[in-house]
């Protein structure tokens, strides 16, 4: 299908269009591309302009006048399921750019109520033709090749490289920076901007390049894909940035615009952006050694390694940690998202309310996320265990982790994950039930043993898969044992310092693992109580207390745990 703002542009790069602001740069959203694509086939189009346009007709039509959709029209729209139609509903509002949408402060019951909008619906669904980029190629590839059982076919080079290969072959510099991802992201918007702009804009009367119009309510919706200020969503609204609405009349409606106008303007705008990156990834391979490098030295002793990249505008990262306990609060980090990024063997405390977390890459590793109001991402880990309060959850390509969830929606895992276990949240900390009231996470509902599973097969991998395996059913995860569920205690370094009025876990505990967790208490107070009224001499007394400091002193040592023990004497 031709698409008429394509066709139109090459005459309609006159003197007259106004330059871009130099600065004020414009950035990809990045939470679409990295919290927002979903692998459901159906949800991936060869052609997404010729399928979503008479979608977008037909979401119309079977809409009321307020032009939103909800999962029952869209599963009988795309054919897929009501469940697959539900997350789309679900992951969309995750990704939203307006906080002001309904769909972004909805419960979890009330989604179907206020369904999406489908512009907003749109740009969601056509981005899932998004191919992520590749990592570099690994020069020795076979000196990595044995570390996982097998290498996948459907992860591709990742999947042959456990977390702890990636640690210590410092093969983290073979993966895409943040600059590399946002001028891939850019990339893909300038090849697609005249399809998703034909989308969003209106025909009007006559032919030529001004049969297509966009109202300043129509370009608002580019929000979801892009944004000038580092403030993402809350931030400076996006017709503010352009010329021909910036100094509309806010009393009176703005005049629409030709698309083809908006499309020279944006084509523009994203040029200069990849140039800048250009010039800053020249800079830093030009400049002295290490003066901007982004990757951090690994650490044996209990050293912090946490940076703010100016290039991710507002996430903090926390990369390269190793046998190390690091604790962060609200105060100590930059913006409203982080990224924990190939720890290992270390316990990493993050307790803070924020609006995305990511982690990747890591093993062997405790990590504890306080708050998270849109979502969470855990990628390639290994041996990790998590315990966050979260709205949602997607969990991908990971092996032998568990997960402590107080999560509202119903956790996600996709691509080839194994031995993976749920269990209930386990922990507090004073300033929790404030957190997550910040971010509107209820503990009120904890969906945590209600996984949903989606196939093996990442369509938005660029490398290809083989024939006969687009069918092939994840792995879903198992629930922890009752017997093996404990509290995790976060200790109190701050002491008076901190104030905050939770004293418990939030989440109620199911049951089973309540009656569990009594369980073990009365049998470690009647361990406790035989142990002082043992009949036993003083000197037999002090030797058995010997042995048990010895045995409790290995258990240390076996299971790492000790590394929290130094670095809170460090403290």
């Amino acid at each position: 299908m031709s698409d008429p703002i394509e066709t139109s542009t090459s005459s309609s790069n006159s003197a007259k269009e106004p330059s871009p602001n130099p600065l004020s740069l414009l950035h990809p959203r990045r939470e679409p591309f990295e919290h927002g694509l979903l692998p459901i086939p159906k949800l991936v189009f060869t052609d997404p302009t010729q399928s979503l346009i008479p979608l977008k007709q037909s979401l119309l039509s079977s809409s009321d006048t307020t032009r939103r959709v909800d999962s029952a029209c869209l599963s009988e729209s795309l054919q897929i399921s009501l469940d697959h139609a539900r997350l789309v509903l679900d992951t969309l509002a995750s990704v939203l750019h307006s906080d002001s949408d309904p769909l972004v402060s909805s419960k979890p019951d009330d989604i179907d109520s206020v369904a999406a909008d489908v512009h907003d619906l749109l740009l969601f669904l056509y981005i899932q033709s998004y191919k992520k980029l590749l990592p570099r190629t690994h020069k020795d590839s076979a000196a990595v090749a044995d570390v996982w059982p097998s290498t996948s076919a459907f992860d591709g080079y990742l999947s042959a490289l456990s977390p702890l290969q990636l640690v210590r072959s410092n093969s983290r510099r073979l993966m895409p920076s943040q600059a590399d991802e946002e001028a891939h992201q850019l990339s893909y918007l300038q090849k697609h901007l005249a399809n998703i702009l034909s989308l969003l804009a209106e025909p009007v009367e006559g032919d030529g390049e001004e049969s297509l119009v966009l109202t300043m309510e129509r370009f608002e919706h580019l929000g979801f894909l892009i944004q000038f200020d580092d403030k993402g969503s809350g931030g400076t609204q996006l017709s503010q940035h352009a010329p021909f609405f910036a100094n509309s009349d806010p009393d009176m409606p703005a005049v629409p615009v030709p698309a083809a106008q908006v499309h020279d303007w944006l084509l523009q705008n994203i040029a200069s952006s990849l140039e800048h990156i250009s010039e800053r990834a020249s800079l830093k391979e030009n400049g002295p050694a290490g003066a901007s490098d982004q990757d951090v030295a690994m650490a044996d002793a209990c050293t912090t390694s946490i940076k703010a990249s100016p290039s991710a505008r507002g996430s903090s990262f926390i990369e390269g940690i190793s046998k190390s306990s690091l604790v962060k609060q609200a105060s100590d980090l930059k913006g409203s998202s982080v990224k924990v990024l190939n720890c290992h063997d270390s316990v990493i405390y993050i307790l803070a309310p924020l609006r995305y977390a990511t982690i990747y890459g890591c093993s062997d590793t405790t990590i504890v996320i306080g708050a998270v109001g849109k979502a969470v991402r855990v990628e390639h880990c290994e041996r990790v265990h998590v315990i966050t309060a979260a709205k949602r959850i997607c969990i991908a390509n990971c092996r032998e982790c568990v997960f402590f969830l107080g999560v509202n929606q119903r956790p996600l895992i996709v691509g080839d994950n194994h031995k993976l276990q749920v269990a209930p949240y386990n922990t507090f900390y004073a300033q929790l039930e404030e957190h997550m009231n910040d971010v509107g996470v209820e503990a009120t509902i904890n969906r945590w043993d209600e996984p949903l599973t989606l196939g093996v097969v990442d369509p938005h991998d660029s490398l290809s898969h083989p024939a006969g395996v687009s069918d092939v059913q994840a792995e879903s995860a198992i629930r922890l044992d009752p017997d093996q569920f404990t509290n995790f205690l976060i200790p109190d370094w701050f002491g008076g310092e901190s104030s905050g009025s939770t004293k418990g876990n939030p989440f109620p505990l199911p049951d089973v693992y309540l009656m569990a967790q009594q369980r073990n208490q009365k049998n470690l107070g009647e361990i406790k109580k035989l142990l002082r009224e043992a009949p036993l001499e003083e000197n037999r007394k002090r030797e058995l207390s010997s042995a048990l400091h010895v045995y409790f002193k290995d258990w240390l040592y076996a299971s790492g745990n000790v590394r929290q023990l130094y670095c809170l004497q460090g403290d």
